[in-house]
């Protein structure tokens, strides 16, 4: 069973991932500024995960104060790559596309982690075996996949609900994206990706050397609270704008804030320490194809085969 918990665990995150990519693409159709939800959900995930990071390092009596510390400057670096820049410009170009342009651009990011691995000797290819060659084929794969979606239009499918149970009363066909906005929009969320990869290369490097993986995660999302607090005041001056609603904006916060960077973020600190920043990656495509049915299930999206 231990065998197989890596496999489980890279499911679920995939799974967590897909409500995310729904409930924020939701929120952000319905008005919610970008980068006041980014700050919002950084500091939703600090106000779980700090407390719980107090009580363990208690409980479990262990030094805390010198590798915190110590990873401090690191952990600075990586809330800046891959939490403040890479959500900040992933958001925005989901308000360019869709859900599922949004997860299958993630598609990028096991080419960019399997060839920064390979520079950082994180990762072995032998071209002569058969797991060499299936390796370099996958990342063949996953890059094709992305200039599809983004040049290719193709026959749409019909929605599996064509009621969105997020309804959102002011969208109109006036907001359809014209096709160069749909190719910068994915080329943004390409760009997130590659930032978003590297945040997982530098993140498994960094658990070798500090592997309390709960101090890790928790440092980062208090660094990215005020990195985020930073670019969301610049972004939005109207700060009636940073009013919360009880609507799909607050649910999508909580979704955020709490499953996705603070279990999901410790899970994937747990399977980057177990099999490697390649092996997470990997799993991307699996979350395309449960994001295809949800989004068109529950936002009501036209799935094309393309973009």
């Amino acid at each position: 069973m231990e065998t197989k918990k890596p496999y489980v665990i890279a499911v679920v995150i995939q799974l967590i991932y897909t409500g995310m990519f729904v409930v924020s693409k939701a929120a952000f159709d319905q008005g919610m500024n970008t980068y006041v939800f980014i700050f919002y959900r950084m500091v939703a995930a600090s106000l779980l995960l700090l407390p719980i990071a107090i009580v363990l390092e208690r409980f479990l009596q262990e030094e805390c104060s010198v590798p915190v510390l110590g990873a401090a400057p690191e952990a600075l670096l990586l809330a800046l790559i891959g939490n403040t820049f890479s959500l900040n410009l992933y958001n925005v170009s989901m308000k360019f596309t869709s859900a599922t342009v949004a997860s299958a651009s993630s598609n990028s990011m096991p080419v960019v982690a399997f060839c920064l691995a390979l520079l950082l000797r994180m990762e072995v290819v032998k071209l002569i075996s058969l797991s060499g060659k299936a390796k370099v084929a996958g990342v063949a794969l996953c890059l094709a996949g992305v200039f599809v979606l983004a040049f290719y239009t193709g026959p749409a499918l019909s929605p599996v609900n064509p009621h969105r149970a997020f309804a959102v009363a002011h969208a109109s066909t006036n907001n359809i994206p014209s096709r160069m906005t749909w190719i910068k929009g994915t080329f943004f969320m390409v760009l997130a990706n590659v930032t978003w990869a590297l945040w997982i290369v530098l993140q498994s490097a960094l658990l070798k050397e500090y592997p309390n993986k709960m101090l890790v995660t928790v440092t980062q999302c208090v660094f990215s609270t005020v990195q985020s607090f930073v670019v969301a005041v610049v972004a939005e001056k109207d700060f009636s704008k940073w009013n919360l609603r009880m609507d799909i904006s607050l649910v999508a916060i909580f979704y955020t804030g709490f499953v996705v960077t603070g279990v999901s973020y410790y899970l994937q600190a747990w399977c980057m320490e177990m099999k490697g920043p390649v092996f997470l990656a990997m799993w991307n495509p699996l979350c395309f194809v449960f994001t295809i049915f949800c989004s068109s299930f529950f936002l009501g999206e036209i799935v094309h085969l393309g973009r």
